[in-house]
């Protein structure tokens, strides 16, 4: 008799994507996927800089049989719009080989802040007291070399500045 086999397990961006997708179509038109590969459809100048926004779709006439393919609205800071606009074309290539066939048609250009502001996590130092350079003085005293006793006072210094004790 087999035992039954655990579940094999499935990446988180699977999982992310499958819960997104319906809610970025319905708000924004598009799919996490277009998200996701932004960076390489924009490349390294405008990855940064841009942001898709949503995919804007005609809306459908009655008396139109055809196809219409979408605007694309991107965010974009103020100091990339110029290269983004130069960019279009090549940009409306990119998502439209990603998408697999002739999904944009035009890019609209939204500027606004698409950076956003990095947290500081550099650790908070304390001052030393006389007692801490006694301590990091009686650490360092038998190396010779003044250059690697230079660095280590000053790696202890840090470390202690960093930990409080």
């Amino acid at each position: 008799m087999r035992r039954p086999r655990a579940p094999s397990p499935v990446p988180l961006a699977d999982l992310i994507g499958g819960l997104m997708d319906p809610i970025l179509r319905r708000k924004a038109g598009m799919t996490s996927g277009l998200v996701t590969a932004w960076s390489e459809i924009a490349g390294p100048r405008l990855q940064d800089m841009t942001r898709p926004e949503k995919l804007v779709w005609p809306a459908r006439r009655p008396d139109a049989d055809a196809f219409e393919p979408a605007t694309l609205v991107v965010a974009c800071e103020a100091a990339a719009a110029l290269r983004l606009q130069h960019q279009t074309s090549e940009l409306i290539a990119r998502v439209n080989a990603f998408f697999g066939f002739a999904a944009v048609e035009r890019i609209k250009i939204v500027q606004k802040a698409v950076r956003q502001a990095r947290p500081n996590r550099r650790p908070k130092l304390r001052e030393l007291g006389p007692g801490d350079y006694s301590r990091i003085d009686d650490m360092v005293a038998r190396i010779e070399d003044p250059k690697l006793r230079d660095a280590l006072r000053a790696f202890a210094e840090t470390t202690i500045r960093r930990n409080d004790g």
